[in-house]
Formats: C-alpha cells, sequence, structure tokens
C-alpha cells in the first residue's frame, strides 16, 4: 500500500513537467527557427534590423500548407514582446489558421517570424483571436526569404513577415489568416491562466525553459 501511495505521489510530481512537454518542444523549435530566419540570405543583417526595431515577435517554427484547388495552412506559434530596456518577456501561445481556395498545387513547410513594429500593431494581437487583413487600419507587409531592402519595403508597416520557405509554393501571405490565443498552452506552461497583455506587455509570469528563445532574440535582436 505504501508503494502504491509512494508511485501515486510521483506521478502527481511529474504531470506539472509531461503538461509543459509540448509546449517547451515549441518553445525550442521557435529557439531554432530564429537563429534560422535571422541567418539567411547574403544579407541577414536586413532581417536583423527589422527585429532591432521591432515591438514585438511573433515566432512560428512550422507553418504547413497543403492544396489542390482546396488549401489550408496552419502551426503553432510563440509571441515575444520587448520591453523598453531591451528586455524580451516569456511567450505567449497561438494558433496560426487559415483556409483559402483558388488554383493551388503543392506543398509548403515554412519558417515564419512575424515581427510587430508597432504599439498598434501589439495591441492587435492581443484580442483572443485576430484576423488578418480585416482591420483596414493595421498596416502588413510579407516580405520572402531574400530580404534585401527590407528596411525600405516596411517602412510604416505595422506587421513584418518574414518566411524562409521550402517546398512548390511561392511566396506567402496572410491575408485571411486567423491568431487565436491558447489558454491552455499557457495554463499548461506557466502552471496558472494569463492572458496575452499579462505575459507579453506586463512580463507578469516567467518559465527558465524560454531563457534561450529570449537570449537568441537578445542575441540577434541588439545594436552591437
Amino acid at each position: 500500500m505504501f508503494r502504491g501511495i509512494l508511485l501515486a505521489g510521483l506521478l502527481l510530481a511529474a504531470m506539472p513537467a509531461l503538461a509543459q512537454q509540448e509546449q517547451q518542444t515549441l518553445v525550442d523549435r521557435a529557439t531554432l527557427a530564429v537563429q534560422e530566419v535571422m541567418s539567411a540570405g547574403d544579407r541577414p543583417q536586413d532581417a536583423q534590423t527589422m527585429l532591432r526595431r521591432a515591438r514585438a515577435v511573433l515566432v512560428c517554427p512550422r507553418i504547413f500548407r497543403a492544396g489542390f484547388i482546396l488549401g489550408g495552412e496552419g502551426g503553432t506559434c510563440v509571441l515575444v514582446g520587448r520591453d523598453g530596456a531591451g528586455s524580451w518577456s516569456s511567450p505567449a501561445f497561438y494558433q496560426l489558421g487559415s483556409g483559402s481556395i483558388g488554383l493551388q498545387i503543392g506543398i509548403q513547410d515554412a519558417v515564419v517570424m512575424i515581427m510587430v513594429m508597432t504599439d498598434r500593431g501589439l495591441n492587435a494581437l492581443m484580442d483572443s483571436q485576430f484576423k488578418v487583413g480585416a482591420d483596414a487600419s493595421i498596416s502588413i507587409a510579407t516580405l520572402g526569404a531574400g530580404i534585401q531592402g527590407a528596411t525600405t519595403t516596411a517602412v510604416g508597416a505595422d506587421i513584418v513577415a518574414v518566411a524562409k520557405s521550402r517546398g512548390l509554393f511561392a511566396g506567402m501571405t496572410l491575408q485571411g489568416s486567423v491568431l487565436t490565443y491558447l489558454p491552455d498552452y499557457v495554463r499548461a506552461y506557466y502552471g496558472r491562466d494569463a492572458s496575452a497583455r499579462q505575459i507579453v506587455v506586463n512580463m507578469e509570469v516567467h518559465n527558465p525553459g524560454s531563457d534561450p528563445l529570449r537570449a537568441m532574440l537578445m542575441r540577434f535582436g541588439s545594436e552591437g
């Protein structure tokens, strides 16, 4: 009987770690995605310049899109914000999804970083659900993996998306995509409920597992 009680206690102690495993894997993949995108192309400093100006960044380690006439895309992402002193927050979790109808054939597996350049863009993402392009006051620029000239192409945009794609689709569009906040992921990762604003803007919660991601953003998103 004592052995059974001990086993039950060990299982209960392990449950928080098991609950965080999926979220931590996503955060770890996001860390590698930042390194991949920020090192891509002949002039990676262009992407780094955009990141240095960003108010926040949404990192989607894998956006998968496939279709023949009917198509769709989706993936799970993390949103990390930066304060006035240059420190990055722990992540909030989002699902990116959309559907489309058109002449399209192929499969695309893309790493996407959506850099939020303004407070207006960040406030839009604080809603539990945000549809890209639905708010005409939010300006959006999308740039391919070769982002030379990005600093001029995206001037004035609230949100700038950079993709490093593999597969048969050319280019990327965010129009019509829906970003949905994932409170269950947040609860599992932090052991408590928290809104996106509490995590990304107010920085009220922290998980040490996100420190490598925050350090990677500091590495590429800081002057010098």
